[in-house]
């Protein structure tokens, strides 16, 4: 098993302005807990960064750049991306066929739009996933809290099997690479 660590959105321009995603800074701590792991078994580490033409996330402006306290290593791949799936039009498949990689550990923001859609993808391409399931975020909505969408979205995952890849969701803590 060759694992990758898959970092989702995690951008200023979506974790600074108020209000901000639900456990915001508990997120961000659970991610760079992942991403050291990660690194420590030199599991390679992919941050994606979504953009759009205009608005808060243009590519290279101050929103569009990783929050502050996420840790980057110079070793660490950037991907940018146009939609909630990781995979369009992006290298993020050839990257890890490079590797050799054939499991994911996926984390990130939002929950029920890039998090469950690059999940899905994946499990499609054949790839099994762990999803962090304290390690991804979203904003609360008019029809259910962040809380209630992260729940939903941790166990509906985990209940699919048609994909045949398994998806599992597993505390931060749970998670071990290599």
């Amino acid at each position: 098993m060759s694992q990758a660590l898959l970092i989702i959105d995690v951008q200023r321009g979506l974790f600074d302005p108020a209000p901000r995603p639900f456990e915001a800074d508990a997120v961000v701590d659970r991610i760079n807990l992942l991403s050291a792991q990660a690194r420590a078994a030199r599991v390679p580490v992919v941050f994606v960064q979504h953009e759009r033409p205009e608005g808060s996330l243009v590519h290279g402006t101050e929103s569009w750049q990783l929050e502050e306290r996420l840790v980057v290593d110079a070793e660490d791949e950037v991907i940018r991306k146009r939609t909630p799936d990781s995979f369009l039009r992006t290298g993020l498949q050839d990257l890890l066929t490079q590797w050799g990689v054939t499991d994911l550990v996926i984390c990130g923001y939002a929950s029920e739009f890039c998090v469950d859609t690059t999940v899905r993808r994946a499990a499609a391409l054949g790839y099994p996933v762990l999803l962090a399931a304290d390690a991804h975020t979203t904003h609360d909505k008019e029809h259910a809290s962040a809380a209630q969408i992260r729940a939903h979205h941790n166990a509906t995952l985990s209940n699919i099997v048609s994909f045949g890849p398994r998806i599992v969701a597993k505390n931060s803590a749970d998670i071990a690479f290599g």
